[in-house]
């Protein structure tokens, strides 16, 4: 016979592995990963830029482009800040905030990654007008 004790045990451990409930206790930190993610795009996506435009020979003025383009990156990246600041604060579920987490984080990687190759053709081009 199972006692009240362990069945309660058992429903909070399936609650836990649902993630639903006051059971999953990381259920307001989304704003606190989502800025590490940020960080660590930030990072990537500078260092991306400047190993791209050091290899294809940049001048000086796709360097001063690169520093324009992190100031954008940067000013982004505050902006989905906020917003994921005041998700934490709304009522949305945590089944609801993991979904828009996933696809932010995703968005933020192929985002970060992808302008960062946009230099390979852009460096071409400048190459190719100016010599």
């Amino acid at each position: 016979m199972v006692s009240w004790d362990q069945e309660l045990e058992g429903k909070i451990r399936v609650a836990t592995l649902l993630k639903v409930g006051p059971a999953r206790a990381s259920n307001r930190h989304h704003a606190k990963r989502m800025s590490s993610h940020l960080a660590s795009a930030l990072v990537a996506f500078c260092l991306l830029q400047i190993g791209i435009v050091a290899r294809m020979g940049g001048s000086l003025v796709l360097h001063l482009a690169i520093i324009v383009a992190i100031g954008g990156f940067a000013v982004a990246a505050r902006r989905i800040e906020r917003r994921w600041e005041m998700l934490d604060q709304s009522g949305l579920s945590g089944y609801g905030l993991d979904l828009r987490f996933r696809r932010d984080v995703a968005q933020v990687w192929l985002t970060s990654i992808g302008c960062s190759l946009l230099w390979i053709p852009l460096a071409i081009i400048f190459r190719f007008l100016f010599g």
